[in-house]
């Protein structure tokens, strides 16, 4: 009778706490106030959870609470909003291996943006993106990176990796040295693409090859991460400009990554990285009809969609011997079936070669360089980094509104329509896209540079 007590016991004991055990799961939140942090604050917020990373600049702190304690975190009068750490992904959307280079200086995707052209190390434009900081925050770079950028391009002594978030972890931290030791590779090919890199000891052009890259690691190893932590990279550029550290240099975002909302205290980041004169870049996402990822489609935010070629395909070594034919001829380009479409409230800006992209990428770890062609908005974006970093080394006084308005005004029209295009199994594919795929069109650094004074 006894052993029937306390079984019984038990099974009370366990009803009883099962419920508040399941409503007590902590989450990461990410709270914004509407006046300055104090101690007083920091204390009302304890009484529902941890208090994490203190966000001064942009009056924000990150959290971990219940469920409940967001709901009753989000009334308290002093804060002004207050949301769930947003889940960010910079993943492209497919990869191909590329293992035909040859002897090539310049790819396909160069010639349409009109920075190349088909005869090789020929550049286009005046430009190279000379004393132009842009910071890709992103997975980082691979161990190897040396294999593929010269040293002096890559500004290590500001190179960063920051952690964390989301989850249960309620918190940002700094993870030092992680910014080069990157498994994914997907920070790497995003570089390759702004400044170029080394097959094998051949030089490969880059939109903007004598820029200086700030890698700041905001994603993990499996190129997901957070927006607390994107936050968190956003501002730690923003305070580079403002400090003075980079002297009076132009500094660009890229940022290759999102997600389907829109964060508070990622927006405040980006305004307060706007407000500082630092010009951000985004990918449009690789959600096709579903709508824009976040925080590109932030209307402050230049947002890329992804472009591709109808020459892609063609030939075995497409990528170096086949000339895009100038000038653009916008009957040969479309709207990737992957790149995002804009939805009411969204803003998409231009569209950029987002579409079988090659570059450096390894998919498992070691010494042996590897070179895969990417599709992506992520692979887009960086193309118009670079593009803005041509424009601020023409003109530094830019703002953000200045170089998205000029780029807007200087893309080349993209009509909604369909086009048959060969994909690498050697299938021909009808994609169609509508005006709510293409922005304002494809850019090119030719007139961008023509439409900045």
């Amino acid at each position: 009778m006894r052993k029937l007590l306390v079984v019984l016991l038990v099974i009370v004991l366990m009803l009883a706490v099962a419920p508040s055990t399941f409503a007590a799961k902590q989450i990461g939140v990410n709270v914004l106030l509407n006046t300055e942090i104090t101690d007083e604050i920091l204390a009302e917020l304890g009484q529902y959870g941890k208090v994490g990373k203190k966000l001064i600049a942009i009056d924000a702190v990150t959290m971990k609470t219940t469920a409940d304690g967001l709901a009753a975190i989000q009334a308290l009068p002093f804060v002004a909003a207050a949301n769930p750490d947003a889940e960010r992904n910079g993943a492209p959307i497919d990869t191909v291996i590329a293992d035909d280079f040859t002897d090539g200086l310049s790819t396909w995707n160069l010639d349409v943006v009109n920075v190349t052209d088909f005869g090789f190390n020929n550049r286009q434009v005046a430009f190279d993106g000379a004393g132009v900081y842009v910071a890709v925050l992103d997975t980082g770079l691979v161990d190897t990176w040396r294999m593929f950028f010269p040293e002096e391009r890559i500004a290590e002594e500001f190179a960063k990796s920051f952690g964390g978030g989301g989850g249960e972890v309620g918190n940002v931290s700094e993870q030092p040295n992680k910014w080069e030791h990157d498994q994914n590779s997907h920070g790497t090919h995003v570089t390759s693409t702004i400044i170029g890199y080394s097959l094998g000891g051949t030089p490969i052009n880059g939109v903007a090859p004598m820029a200086t890259i700030i890698p700041v690691k905001v994603l993990n190893q499996n190129g997901s991460g957070w927006s607390s932590v994107v936050a968190e990279g956003i501002m730690y550029i923003a305070d580079l400009k403002l400090s003075g550290a980079l002297g009076d240099a132009p500094v660009v975002i890229n940022m290759s990554l999102g997600g389907p909302v829109l964060d508070a205290i990622e927006k405040a980041a980006i305004d307060y990285a706007v407000n500082a004169g630092v010009i951000i870049v985004a990918s449009a996402g690789n959600s096709g009809t579903a709508g824009m990822g976040y925080p590109g489609a932030y209307a402050p935010v230049i947002s890329v969609a992804a472009s591709g070629w109808v020459g892609e395909w063609t030939a075995p070594a497409w990528w170096y011997a086949v000339n895009d034919p100038e000038p653009n001829n916008m009957a040969y380009y479309y709207i990737t079936d992957f790149s995002s479409r804009e939805l009411g409230g969204q803003d998409l800006d231009v569209a950029a070669p987002g579409s079988w992209v090659v570059g450096p990428y390894k998919i498992n770890s070691g010494n042996t360089p590897s070179y895969y062609y990417l599709g992506g908005t992520s692979m887009a974006s960086p193309h118009v980094a670079g593009i803005a970093a041509l424009m601020m080394q023409k003109n530094d006084m830019l703002v953000q509104a200045d170089v998205e308005s000029i780029l807007e005004g200087a893309a080349l029209p993209m009509a909604p329509g369909c086009l048959n295009v060969y994909q690498p199994s050697g299938v021909i594919e009808n994609i169609c896209w509508g005006a709510d795929a293409t922005g304002n069109g494809l850019i090119t650094a030719d007139a961008a540079l023509a439409g900045t004074p």
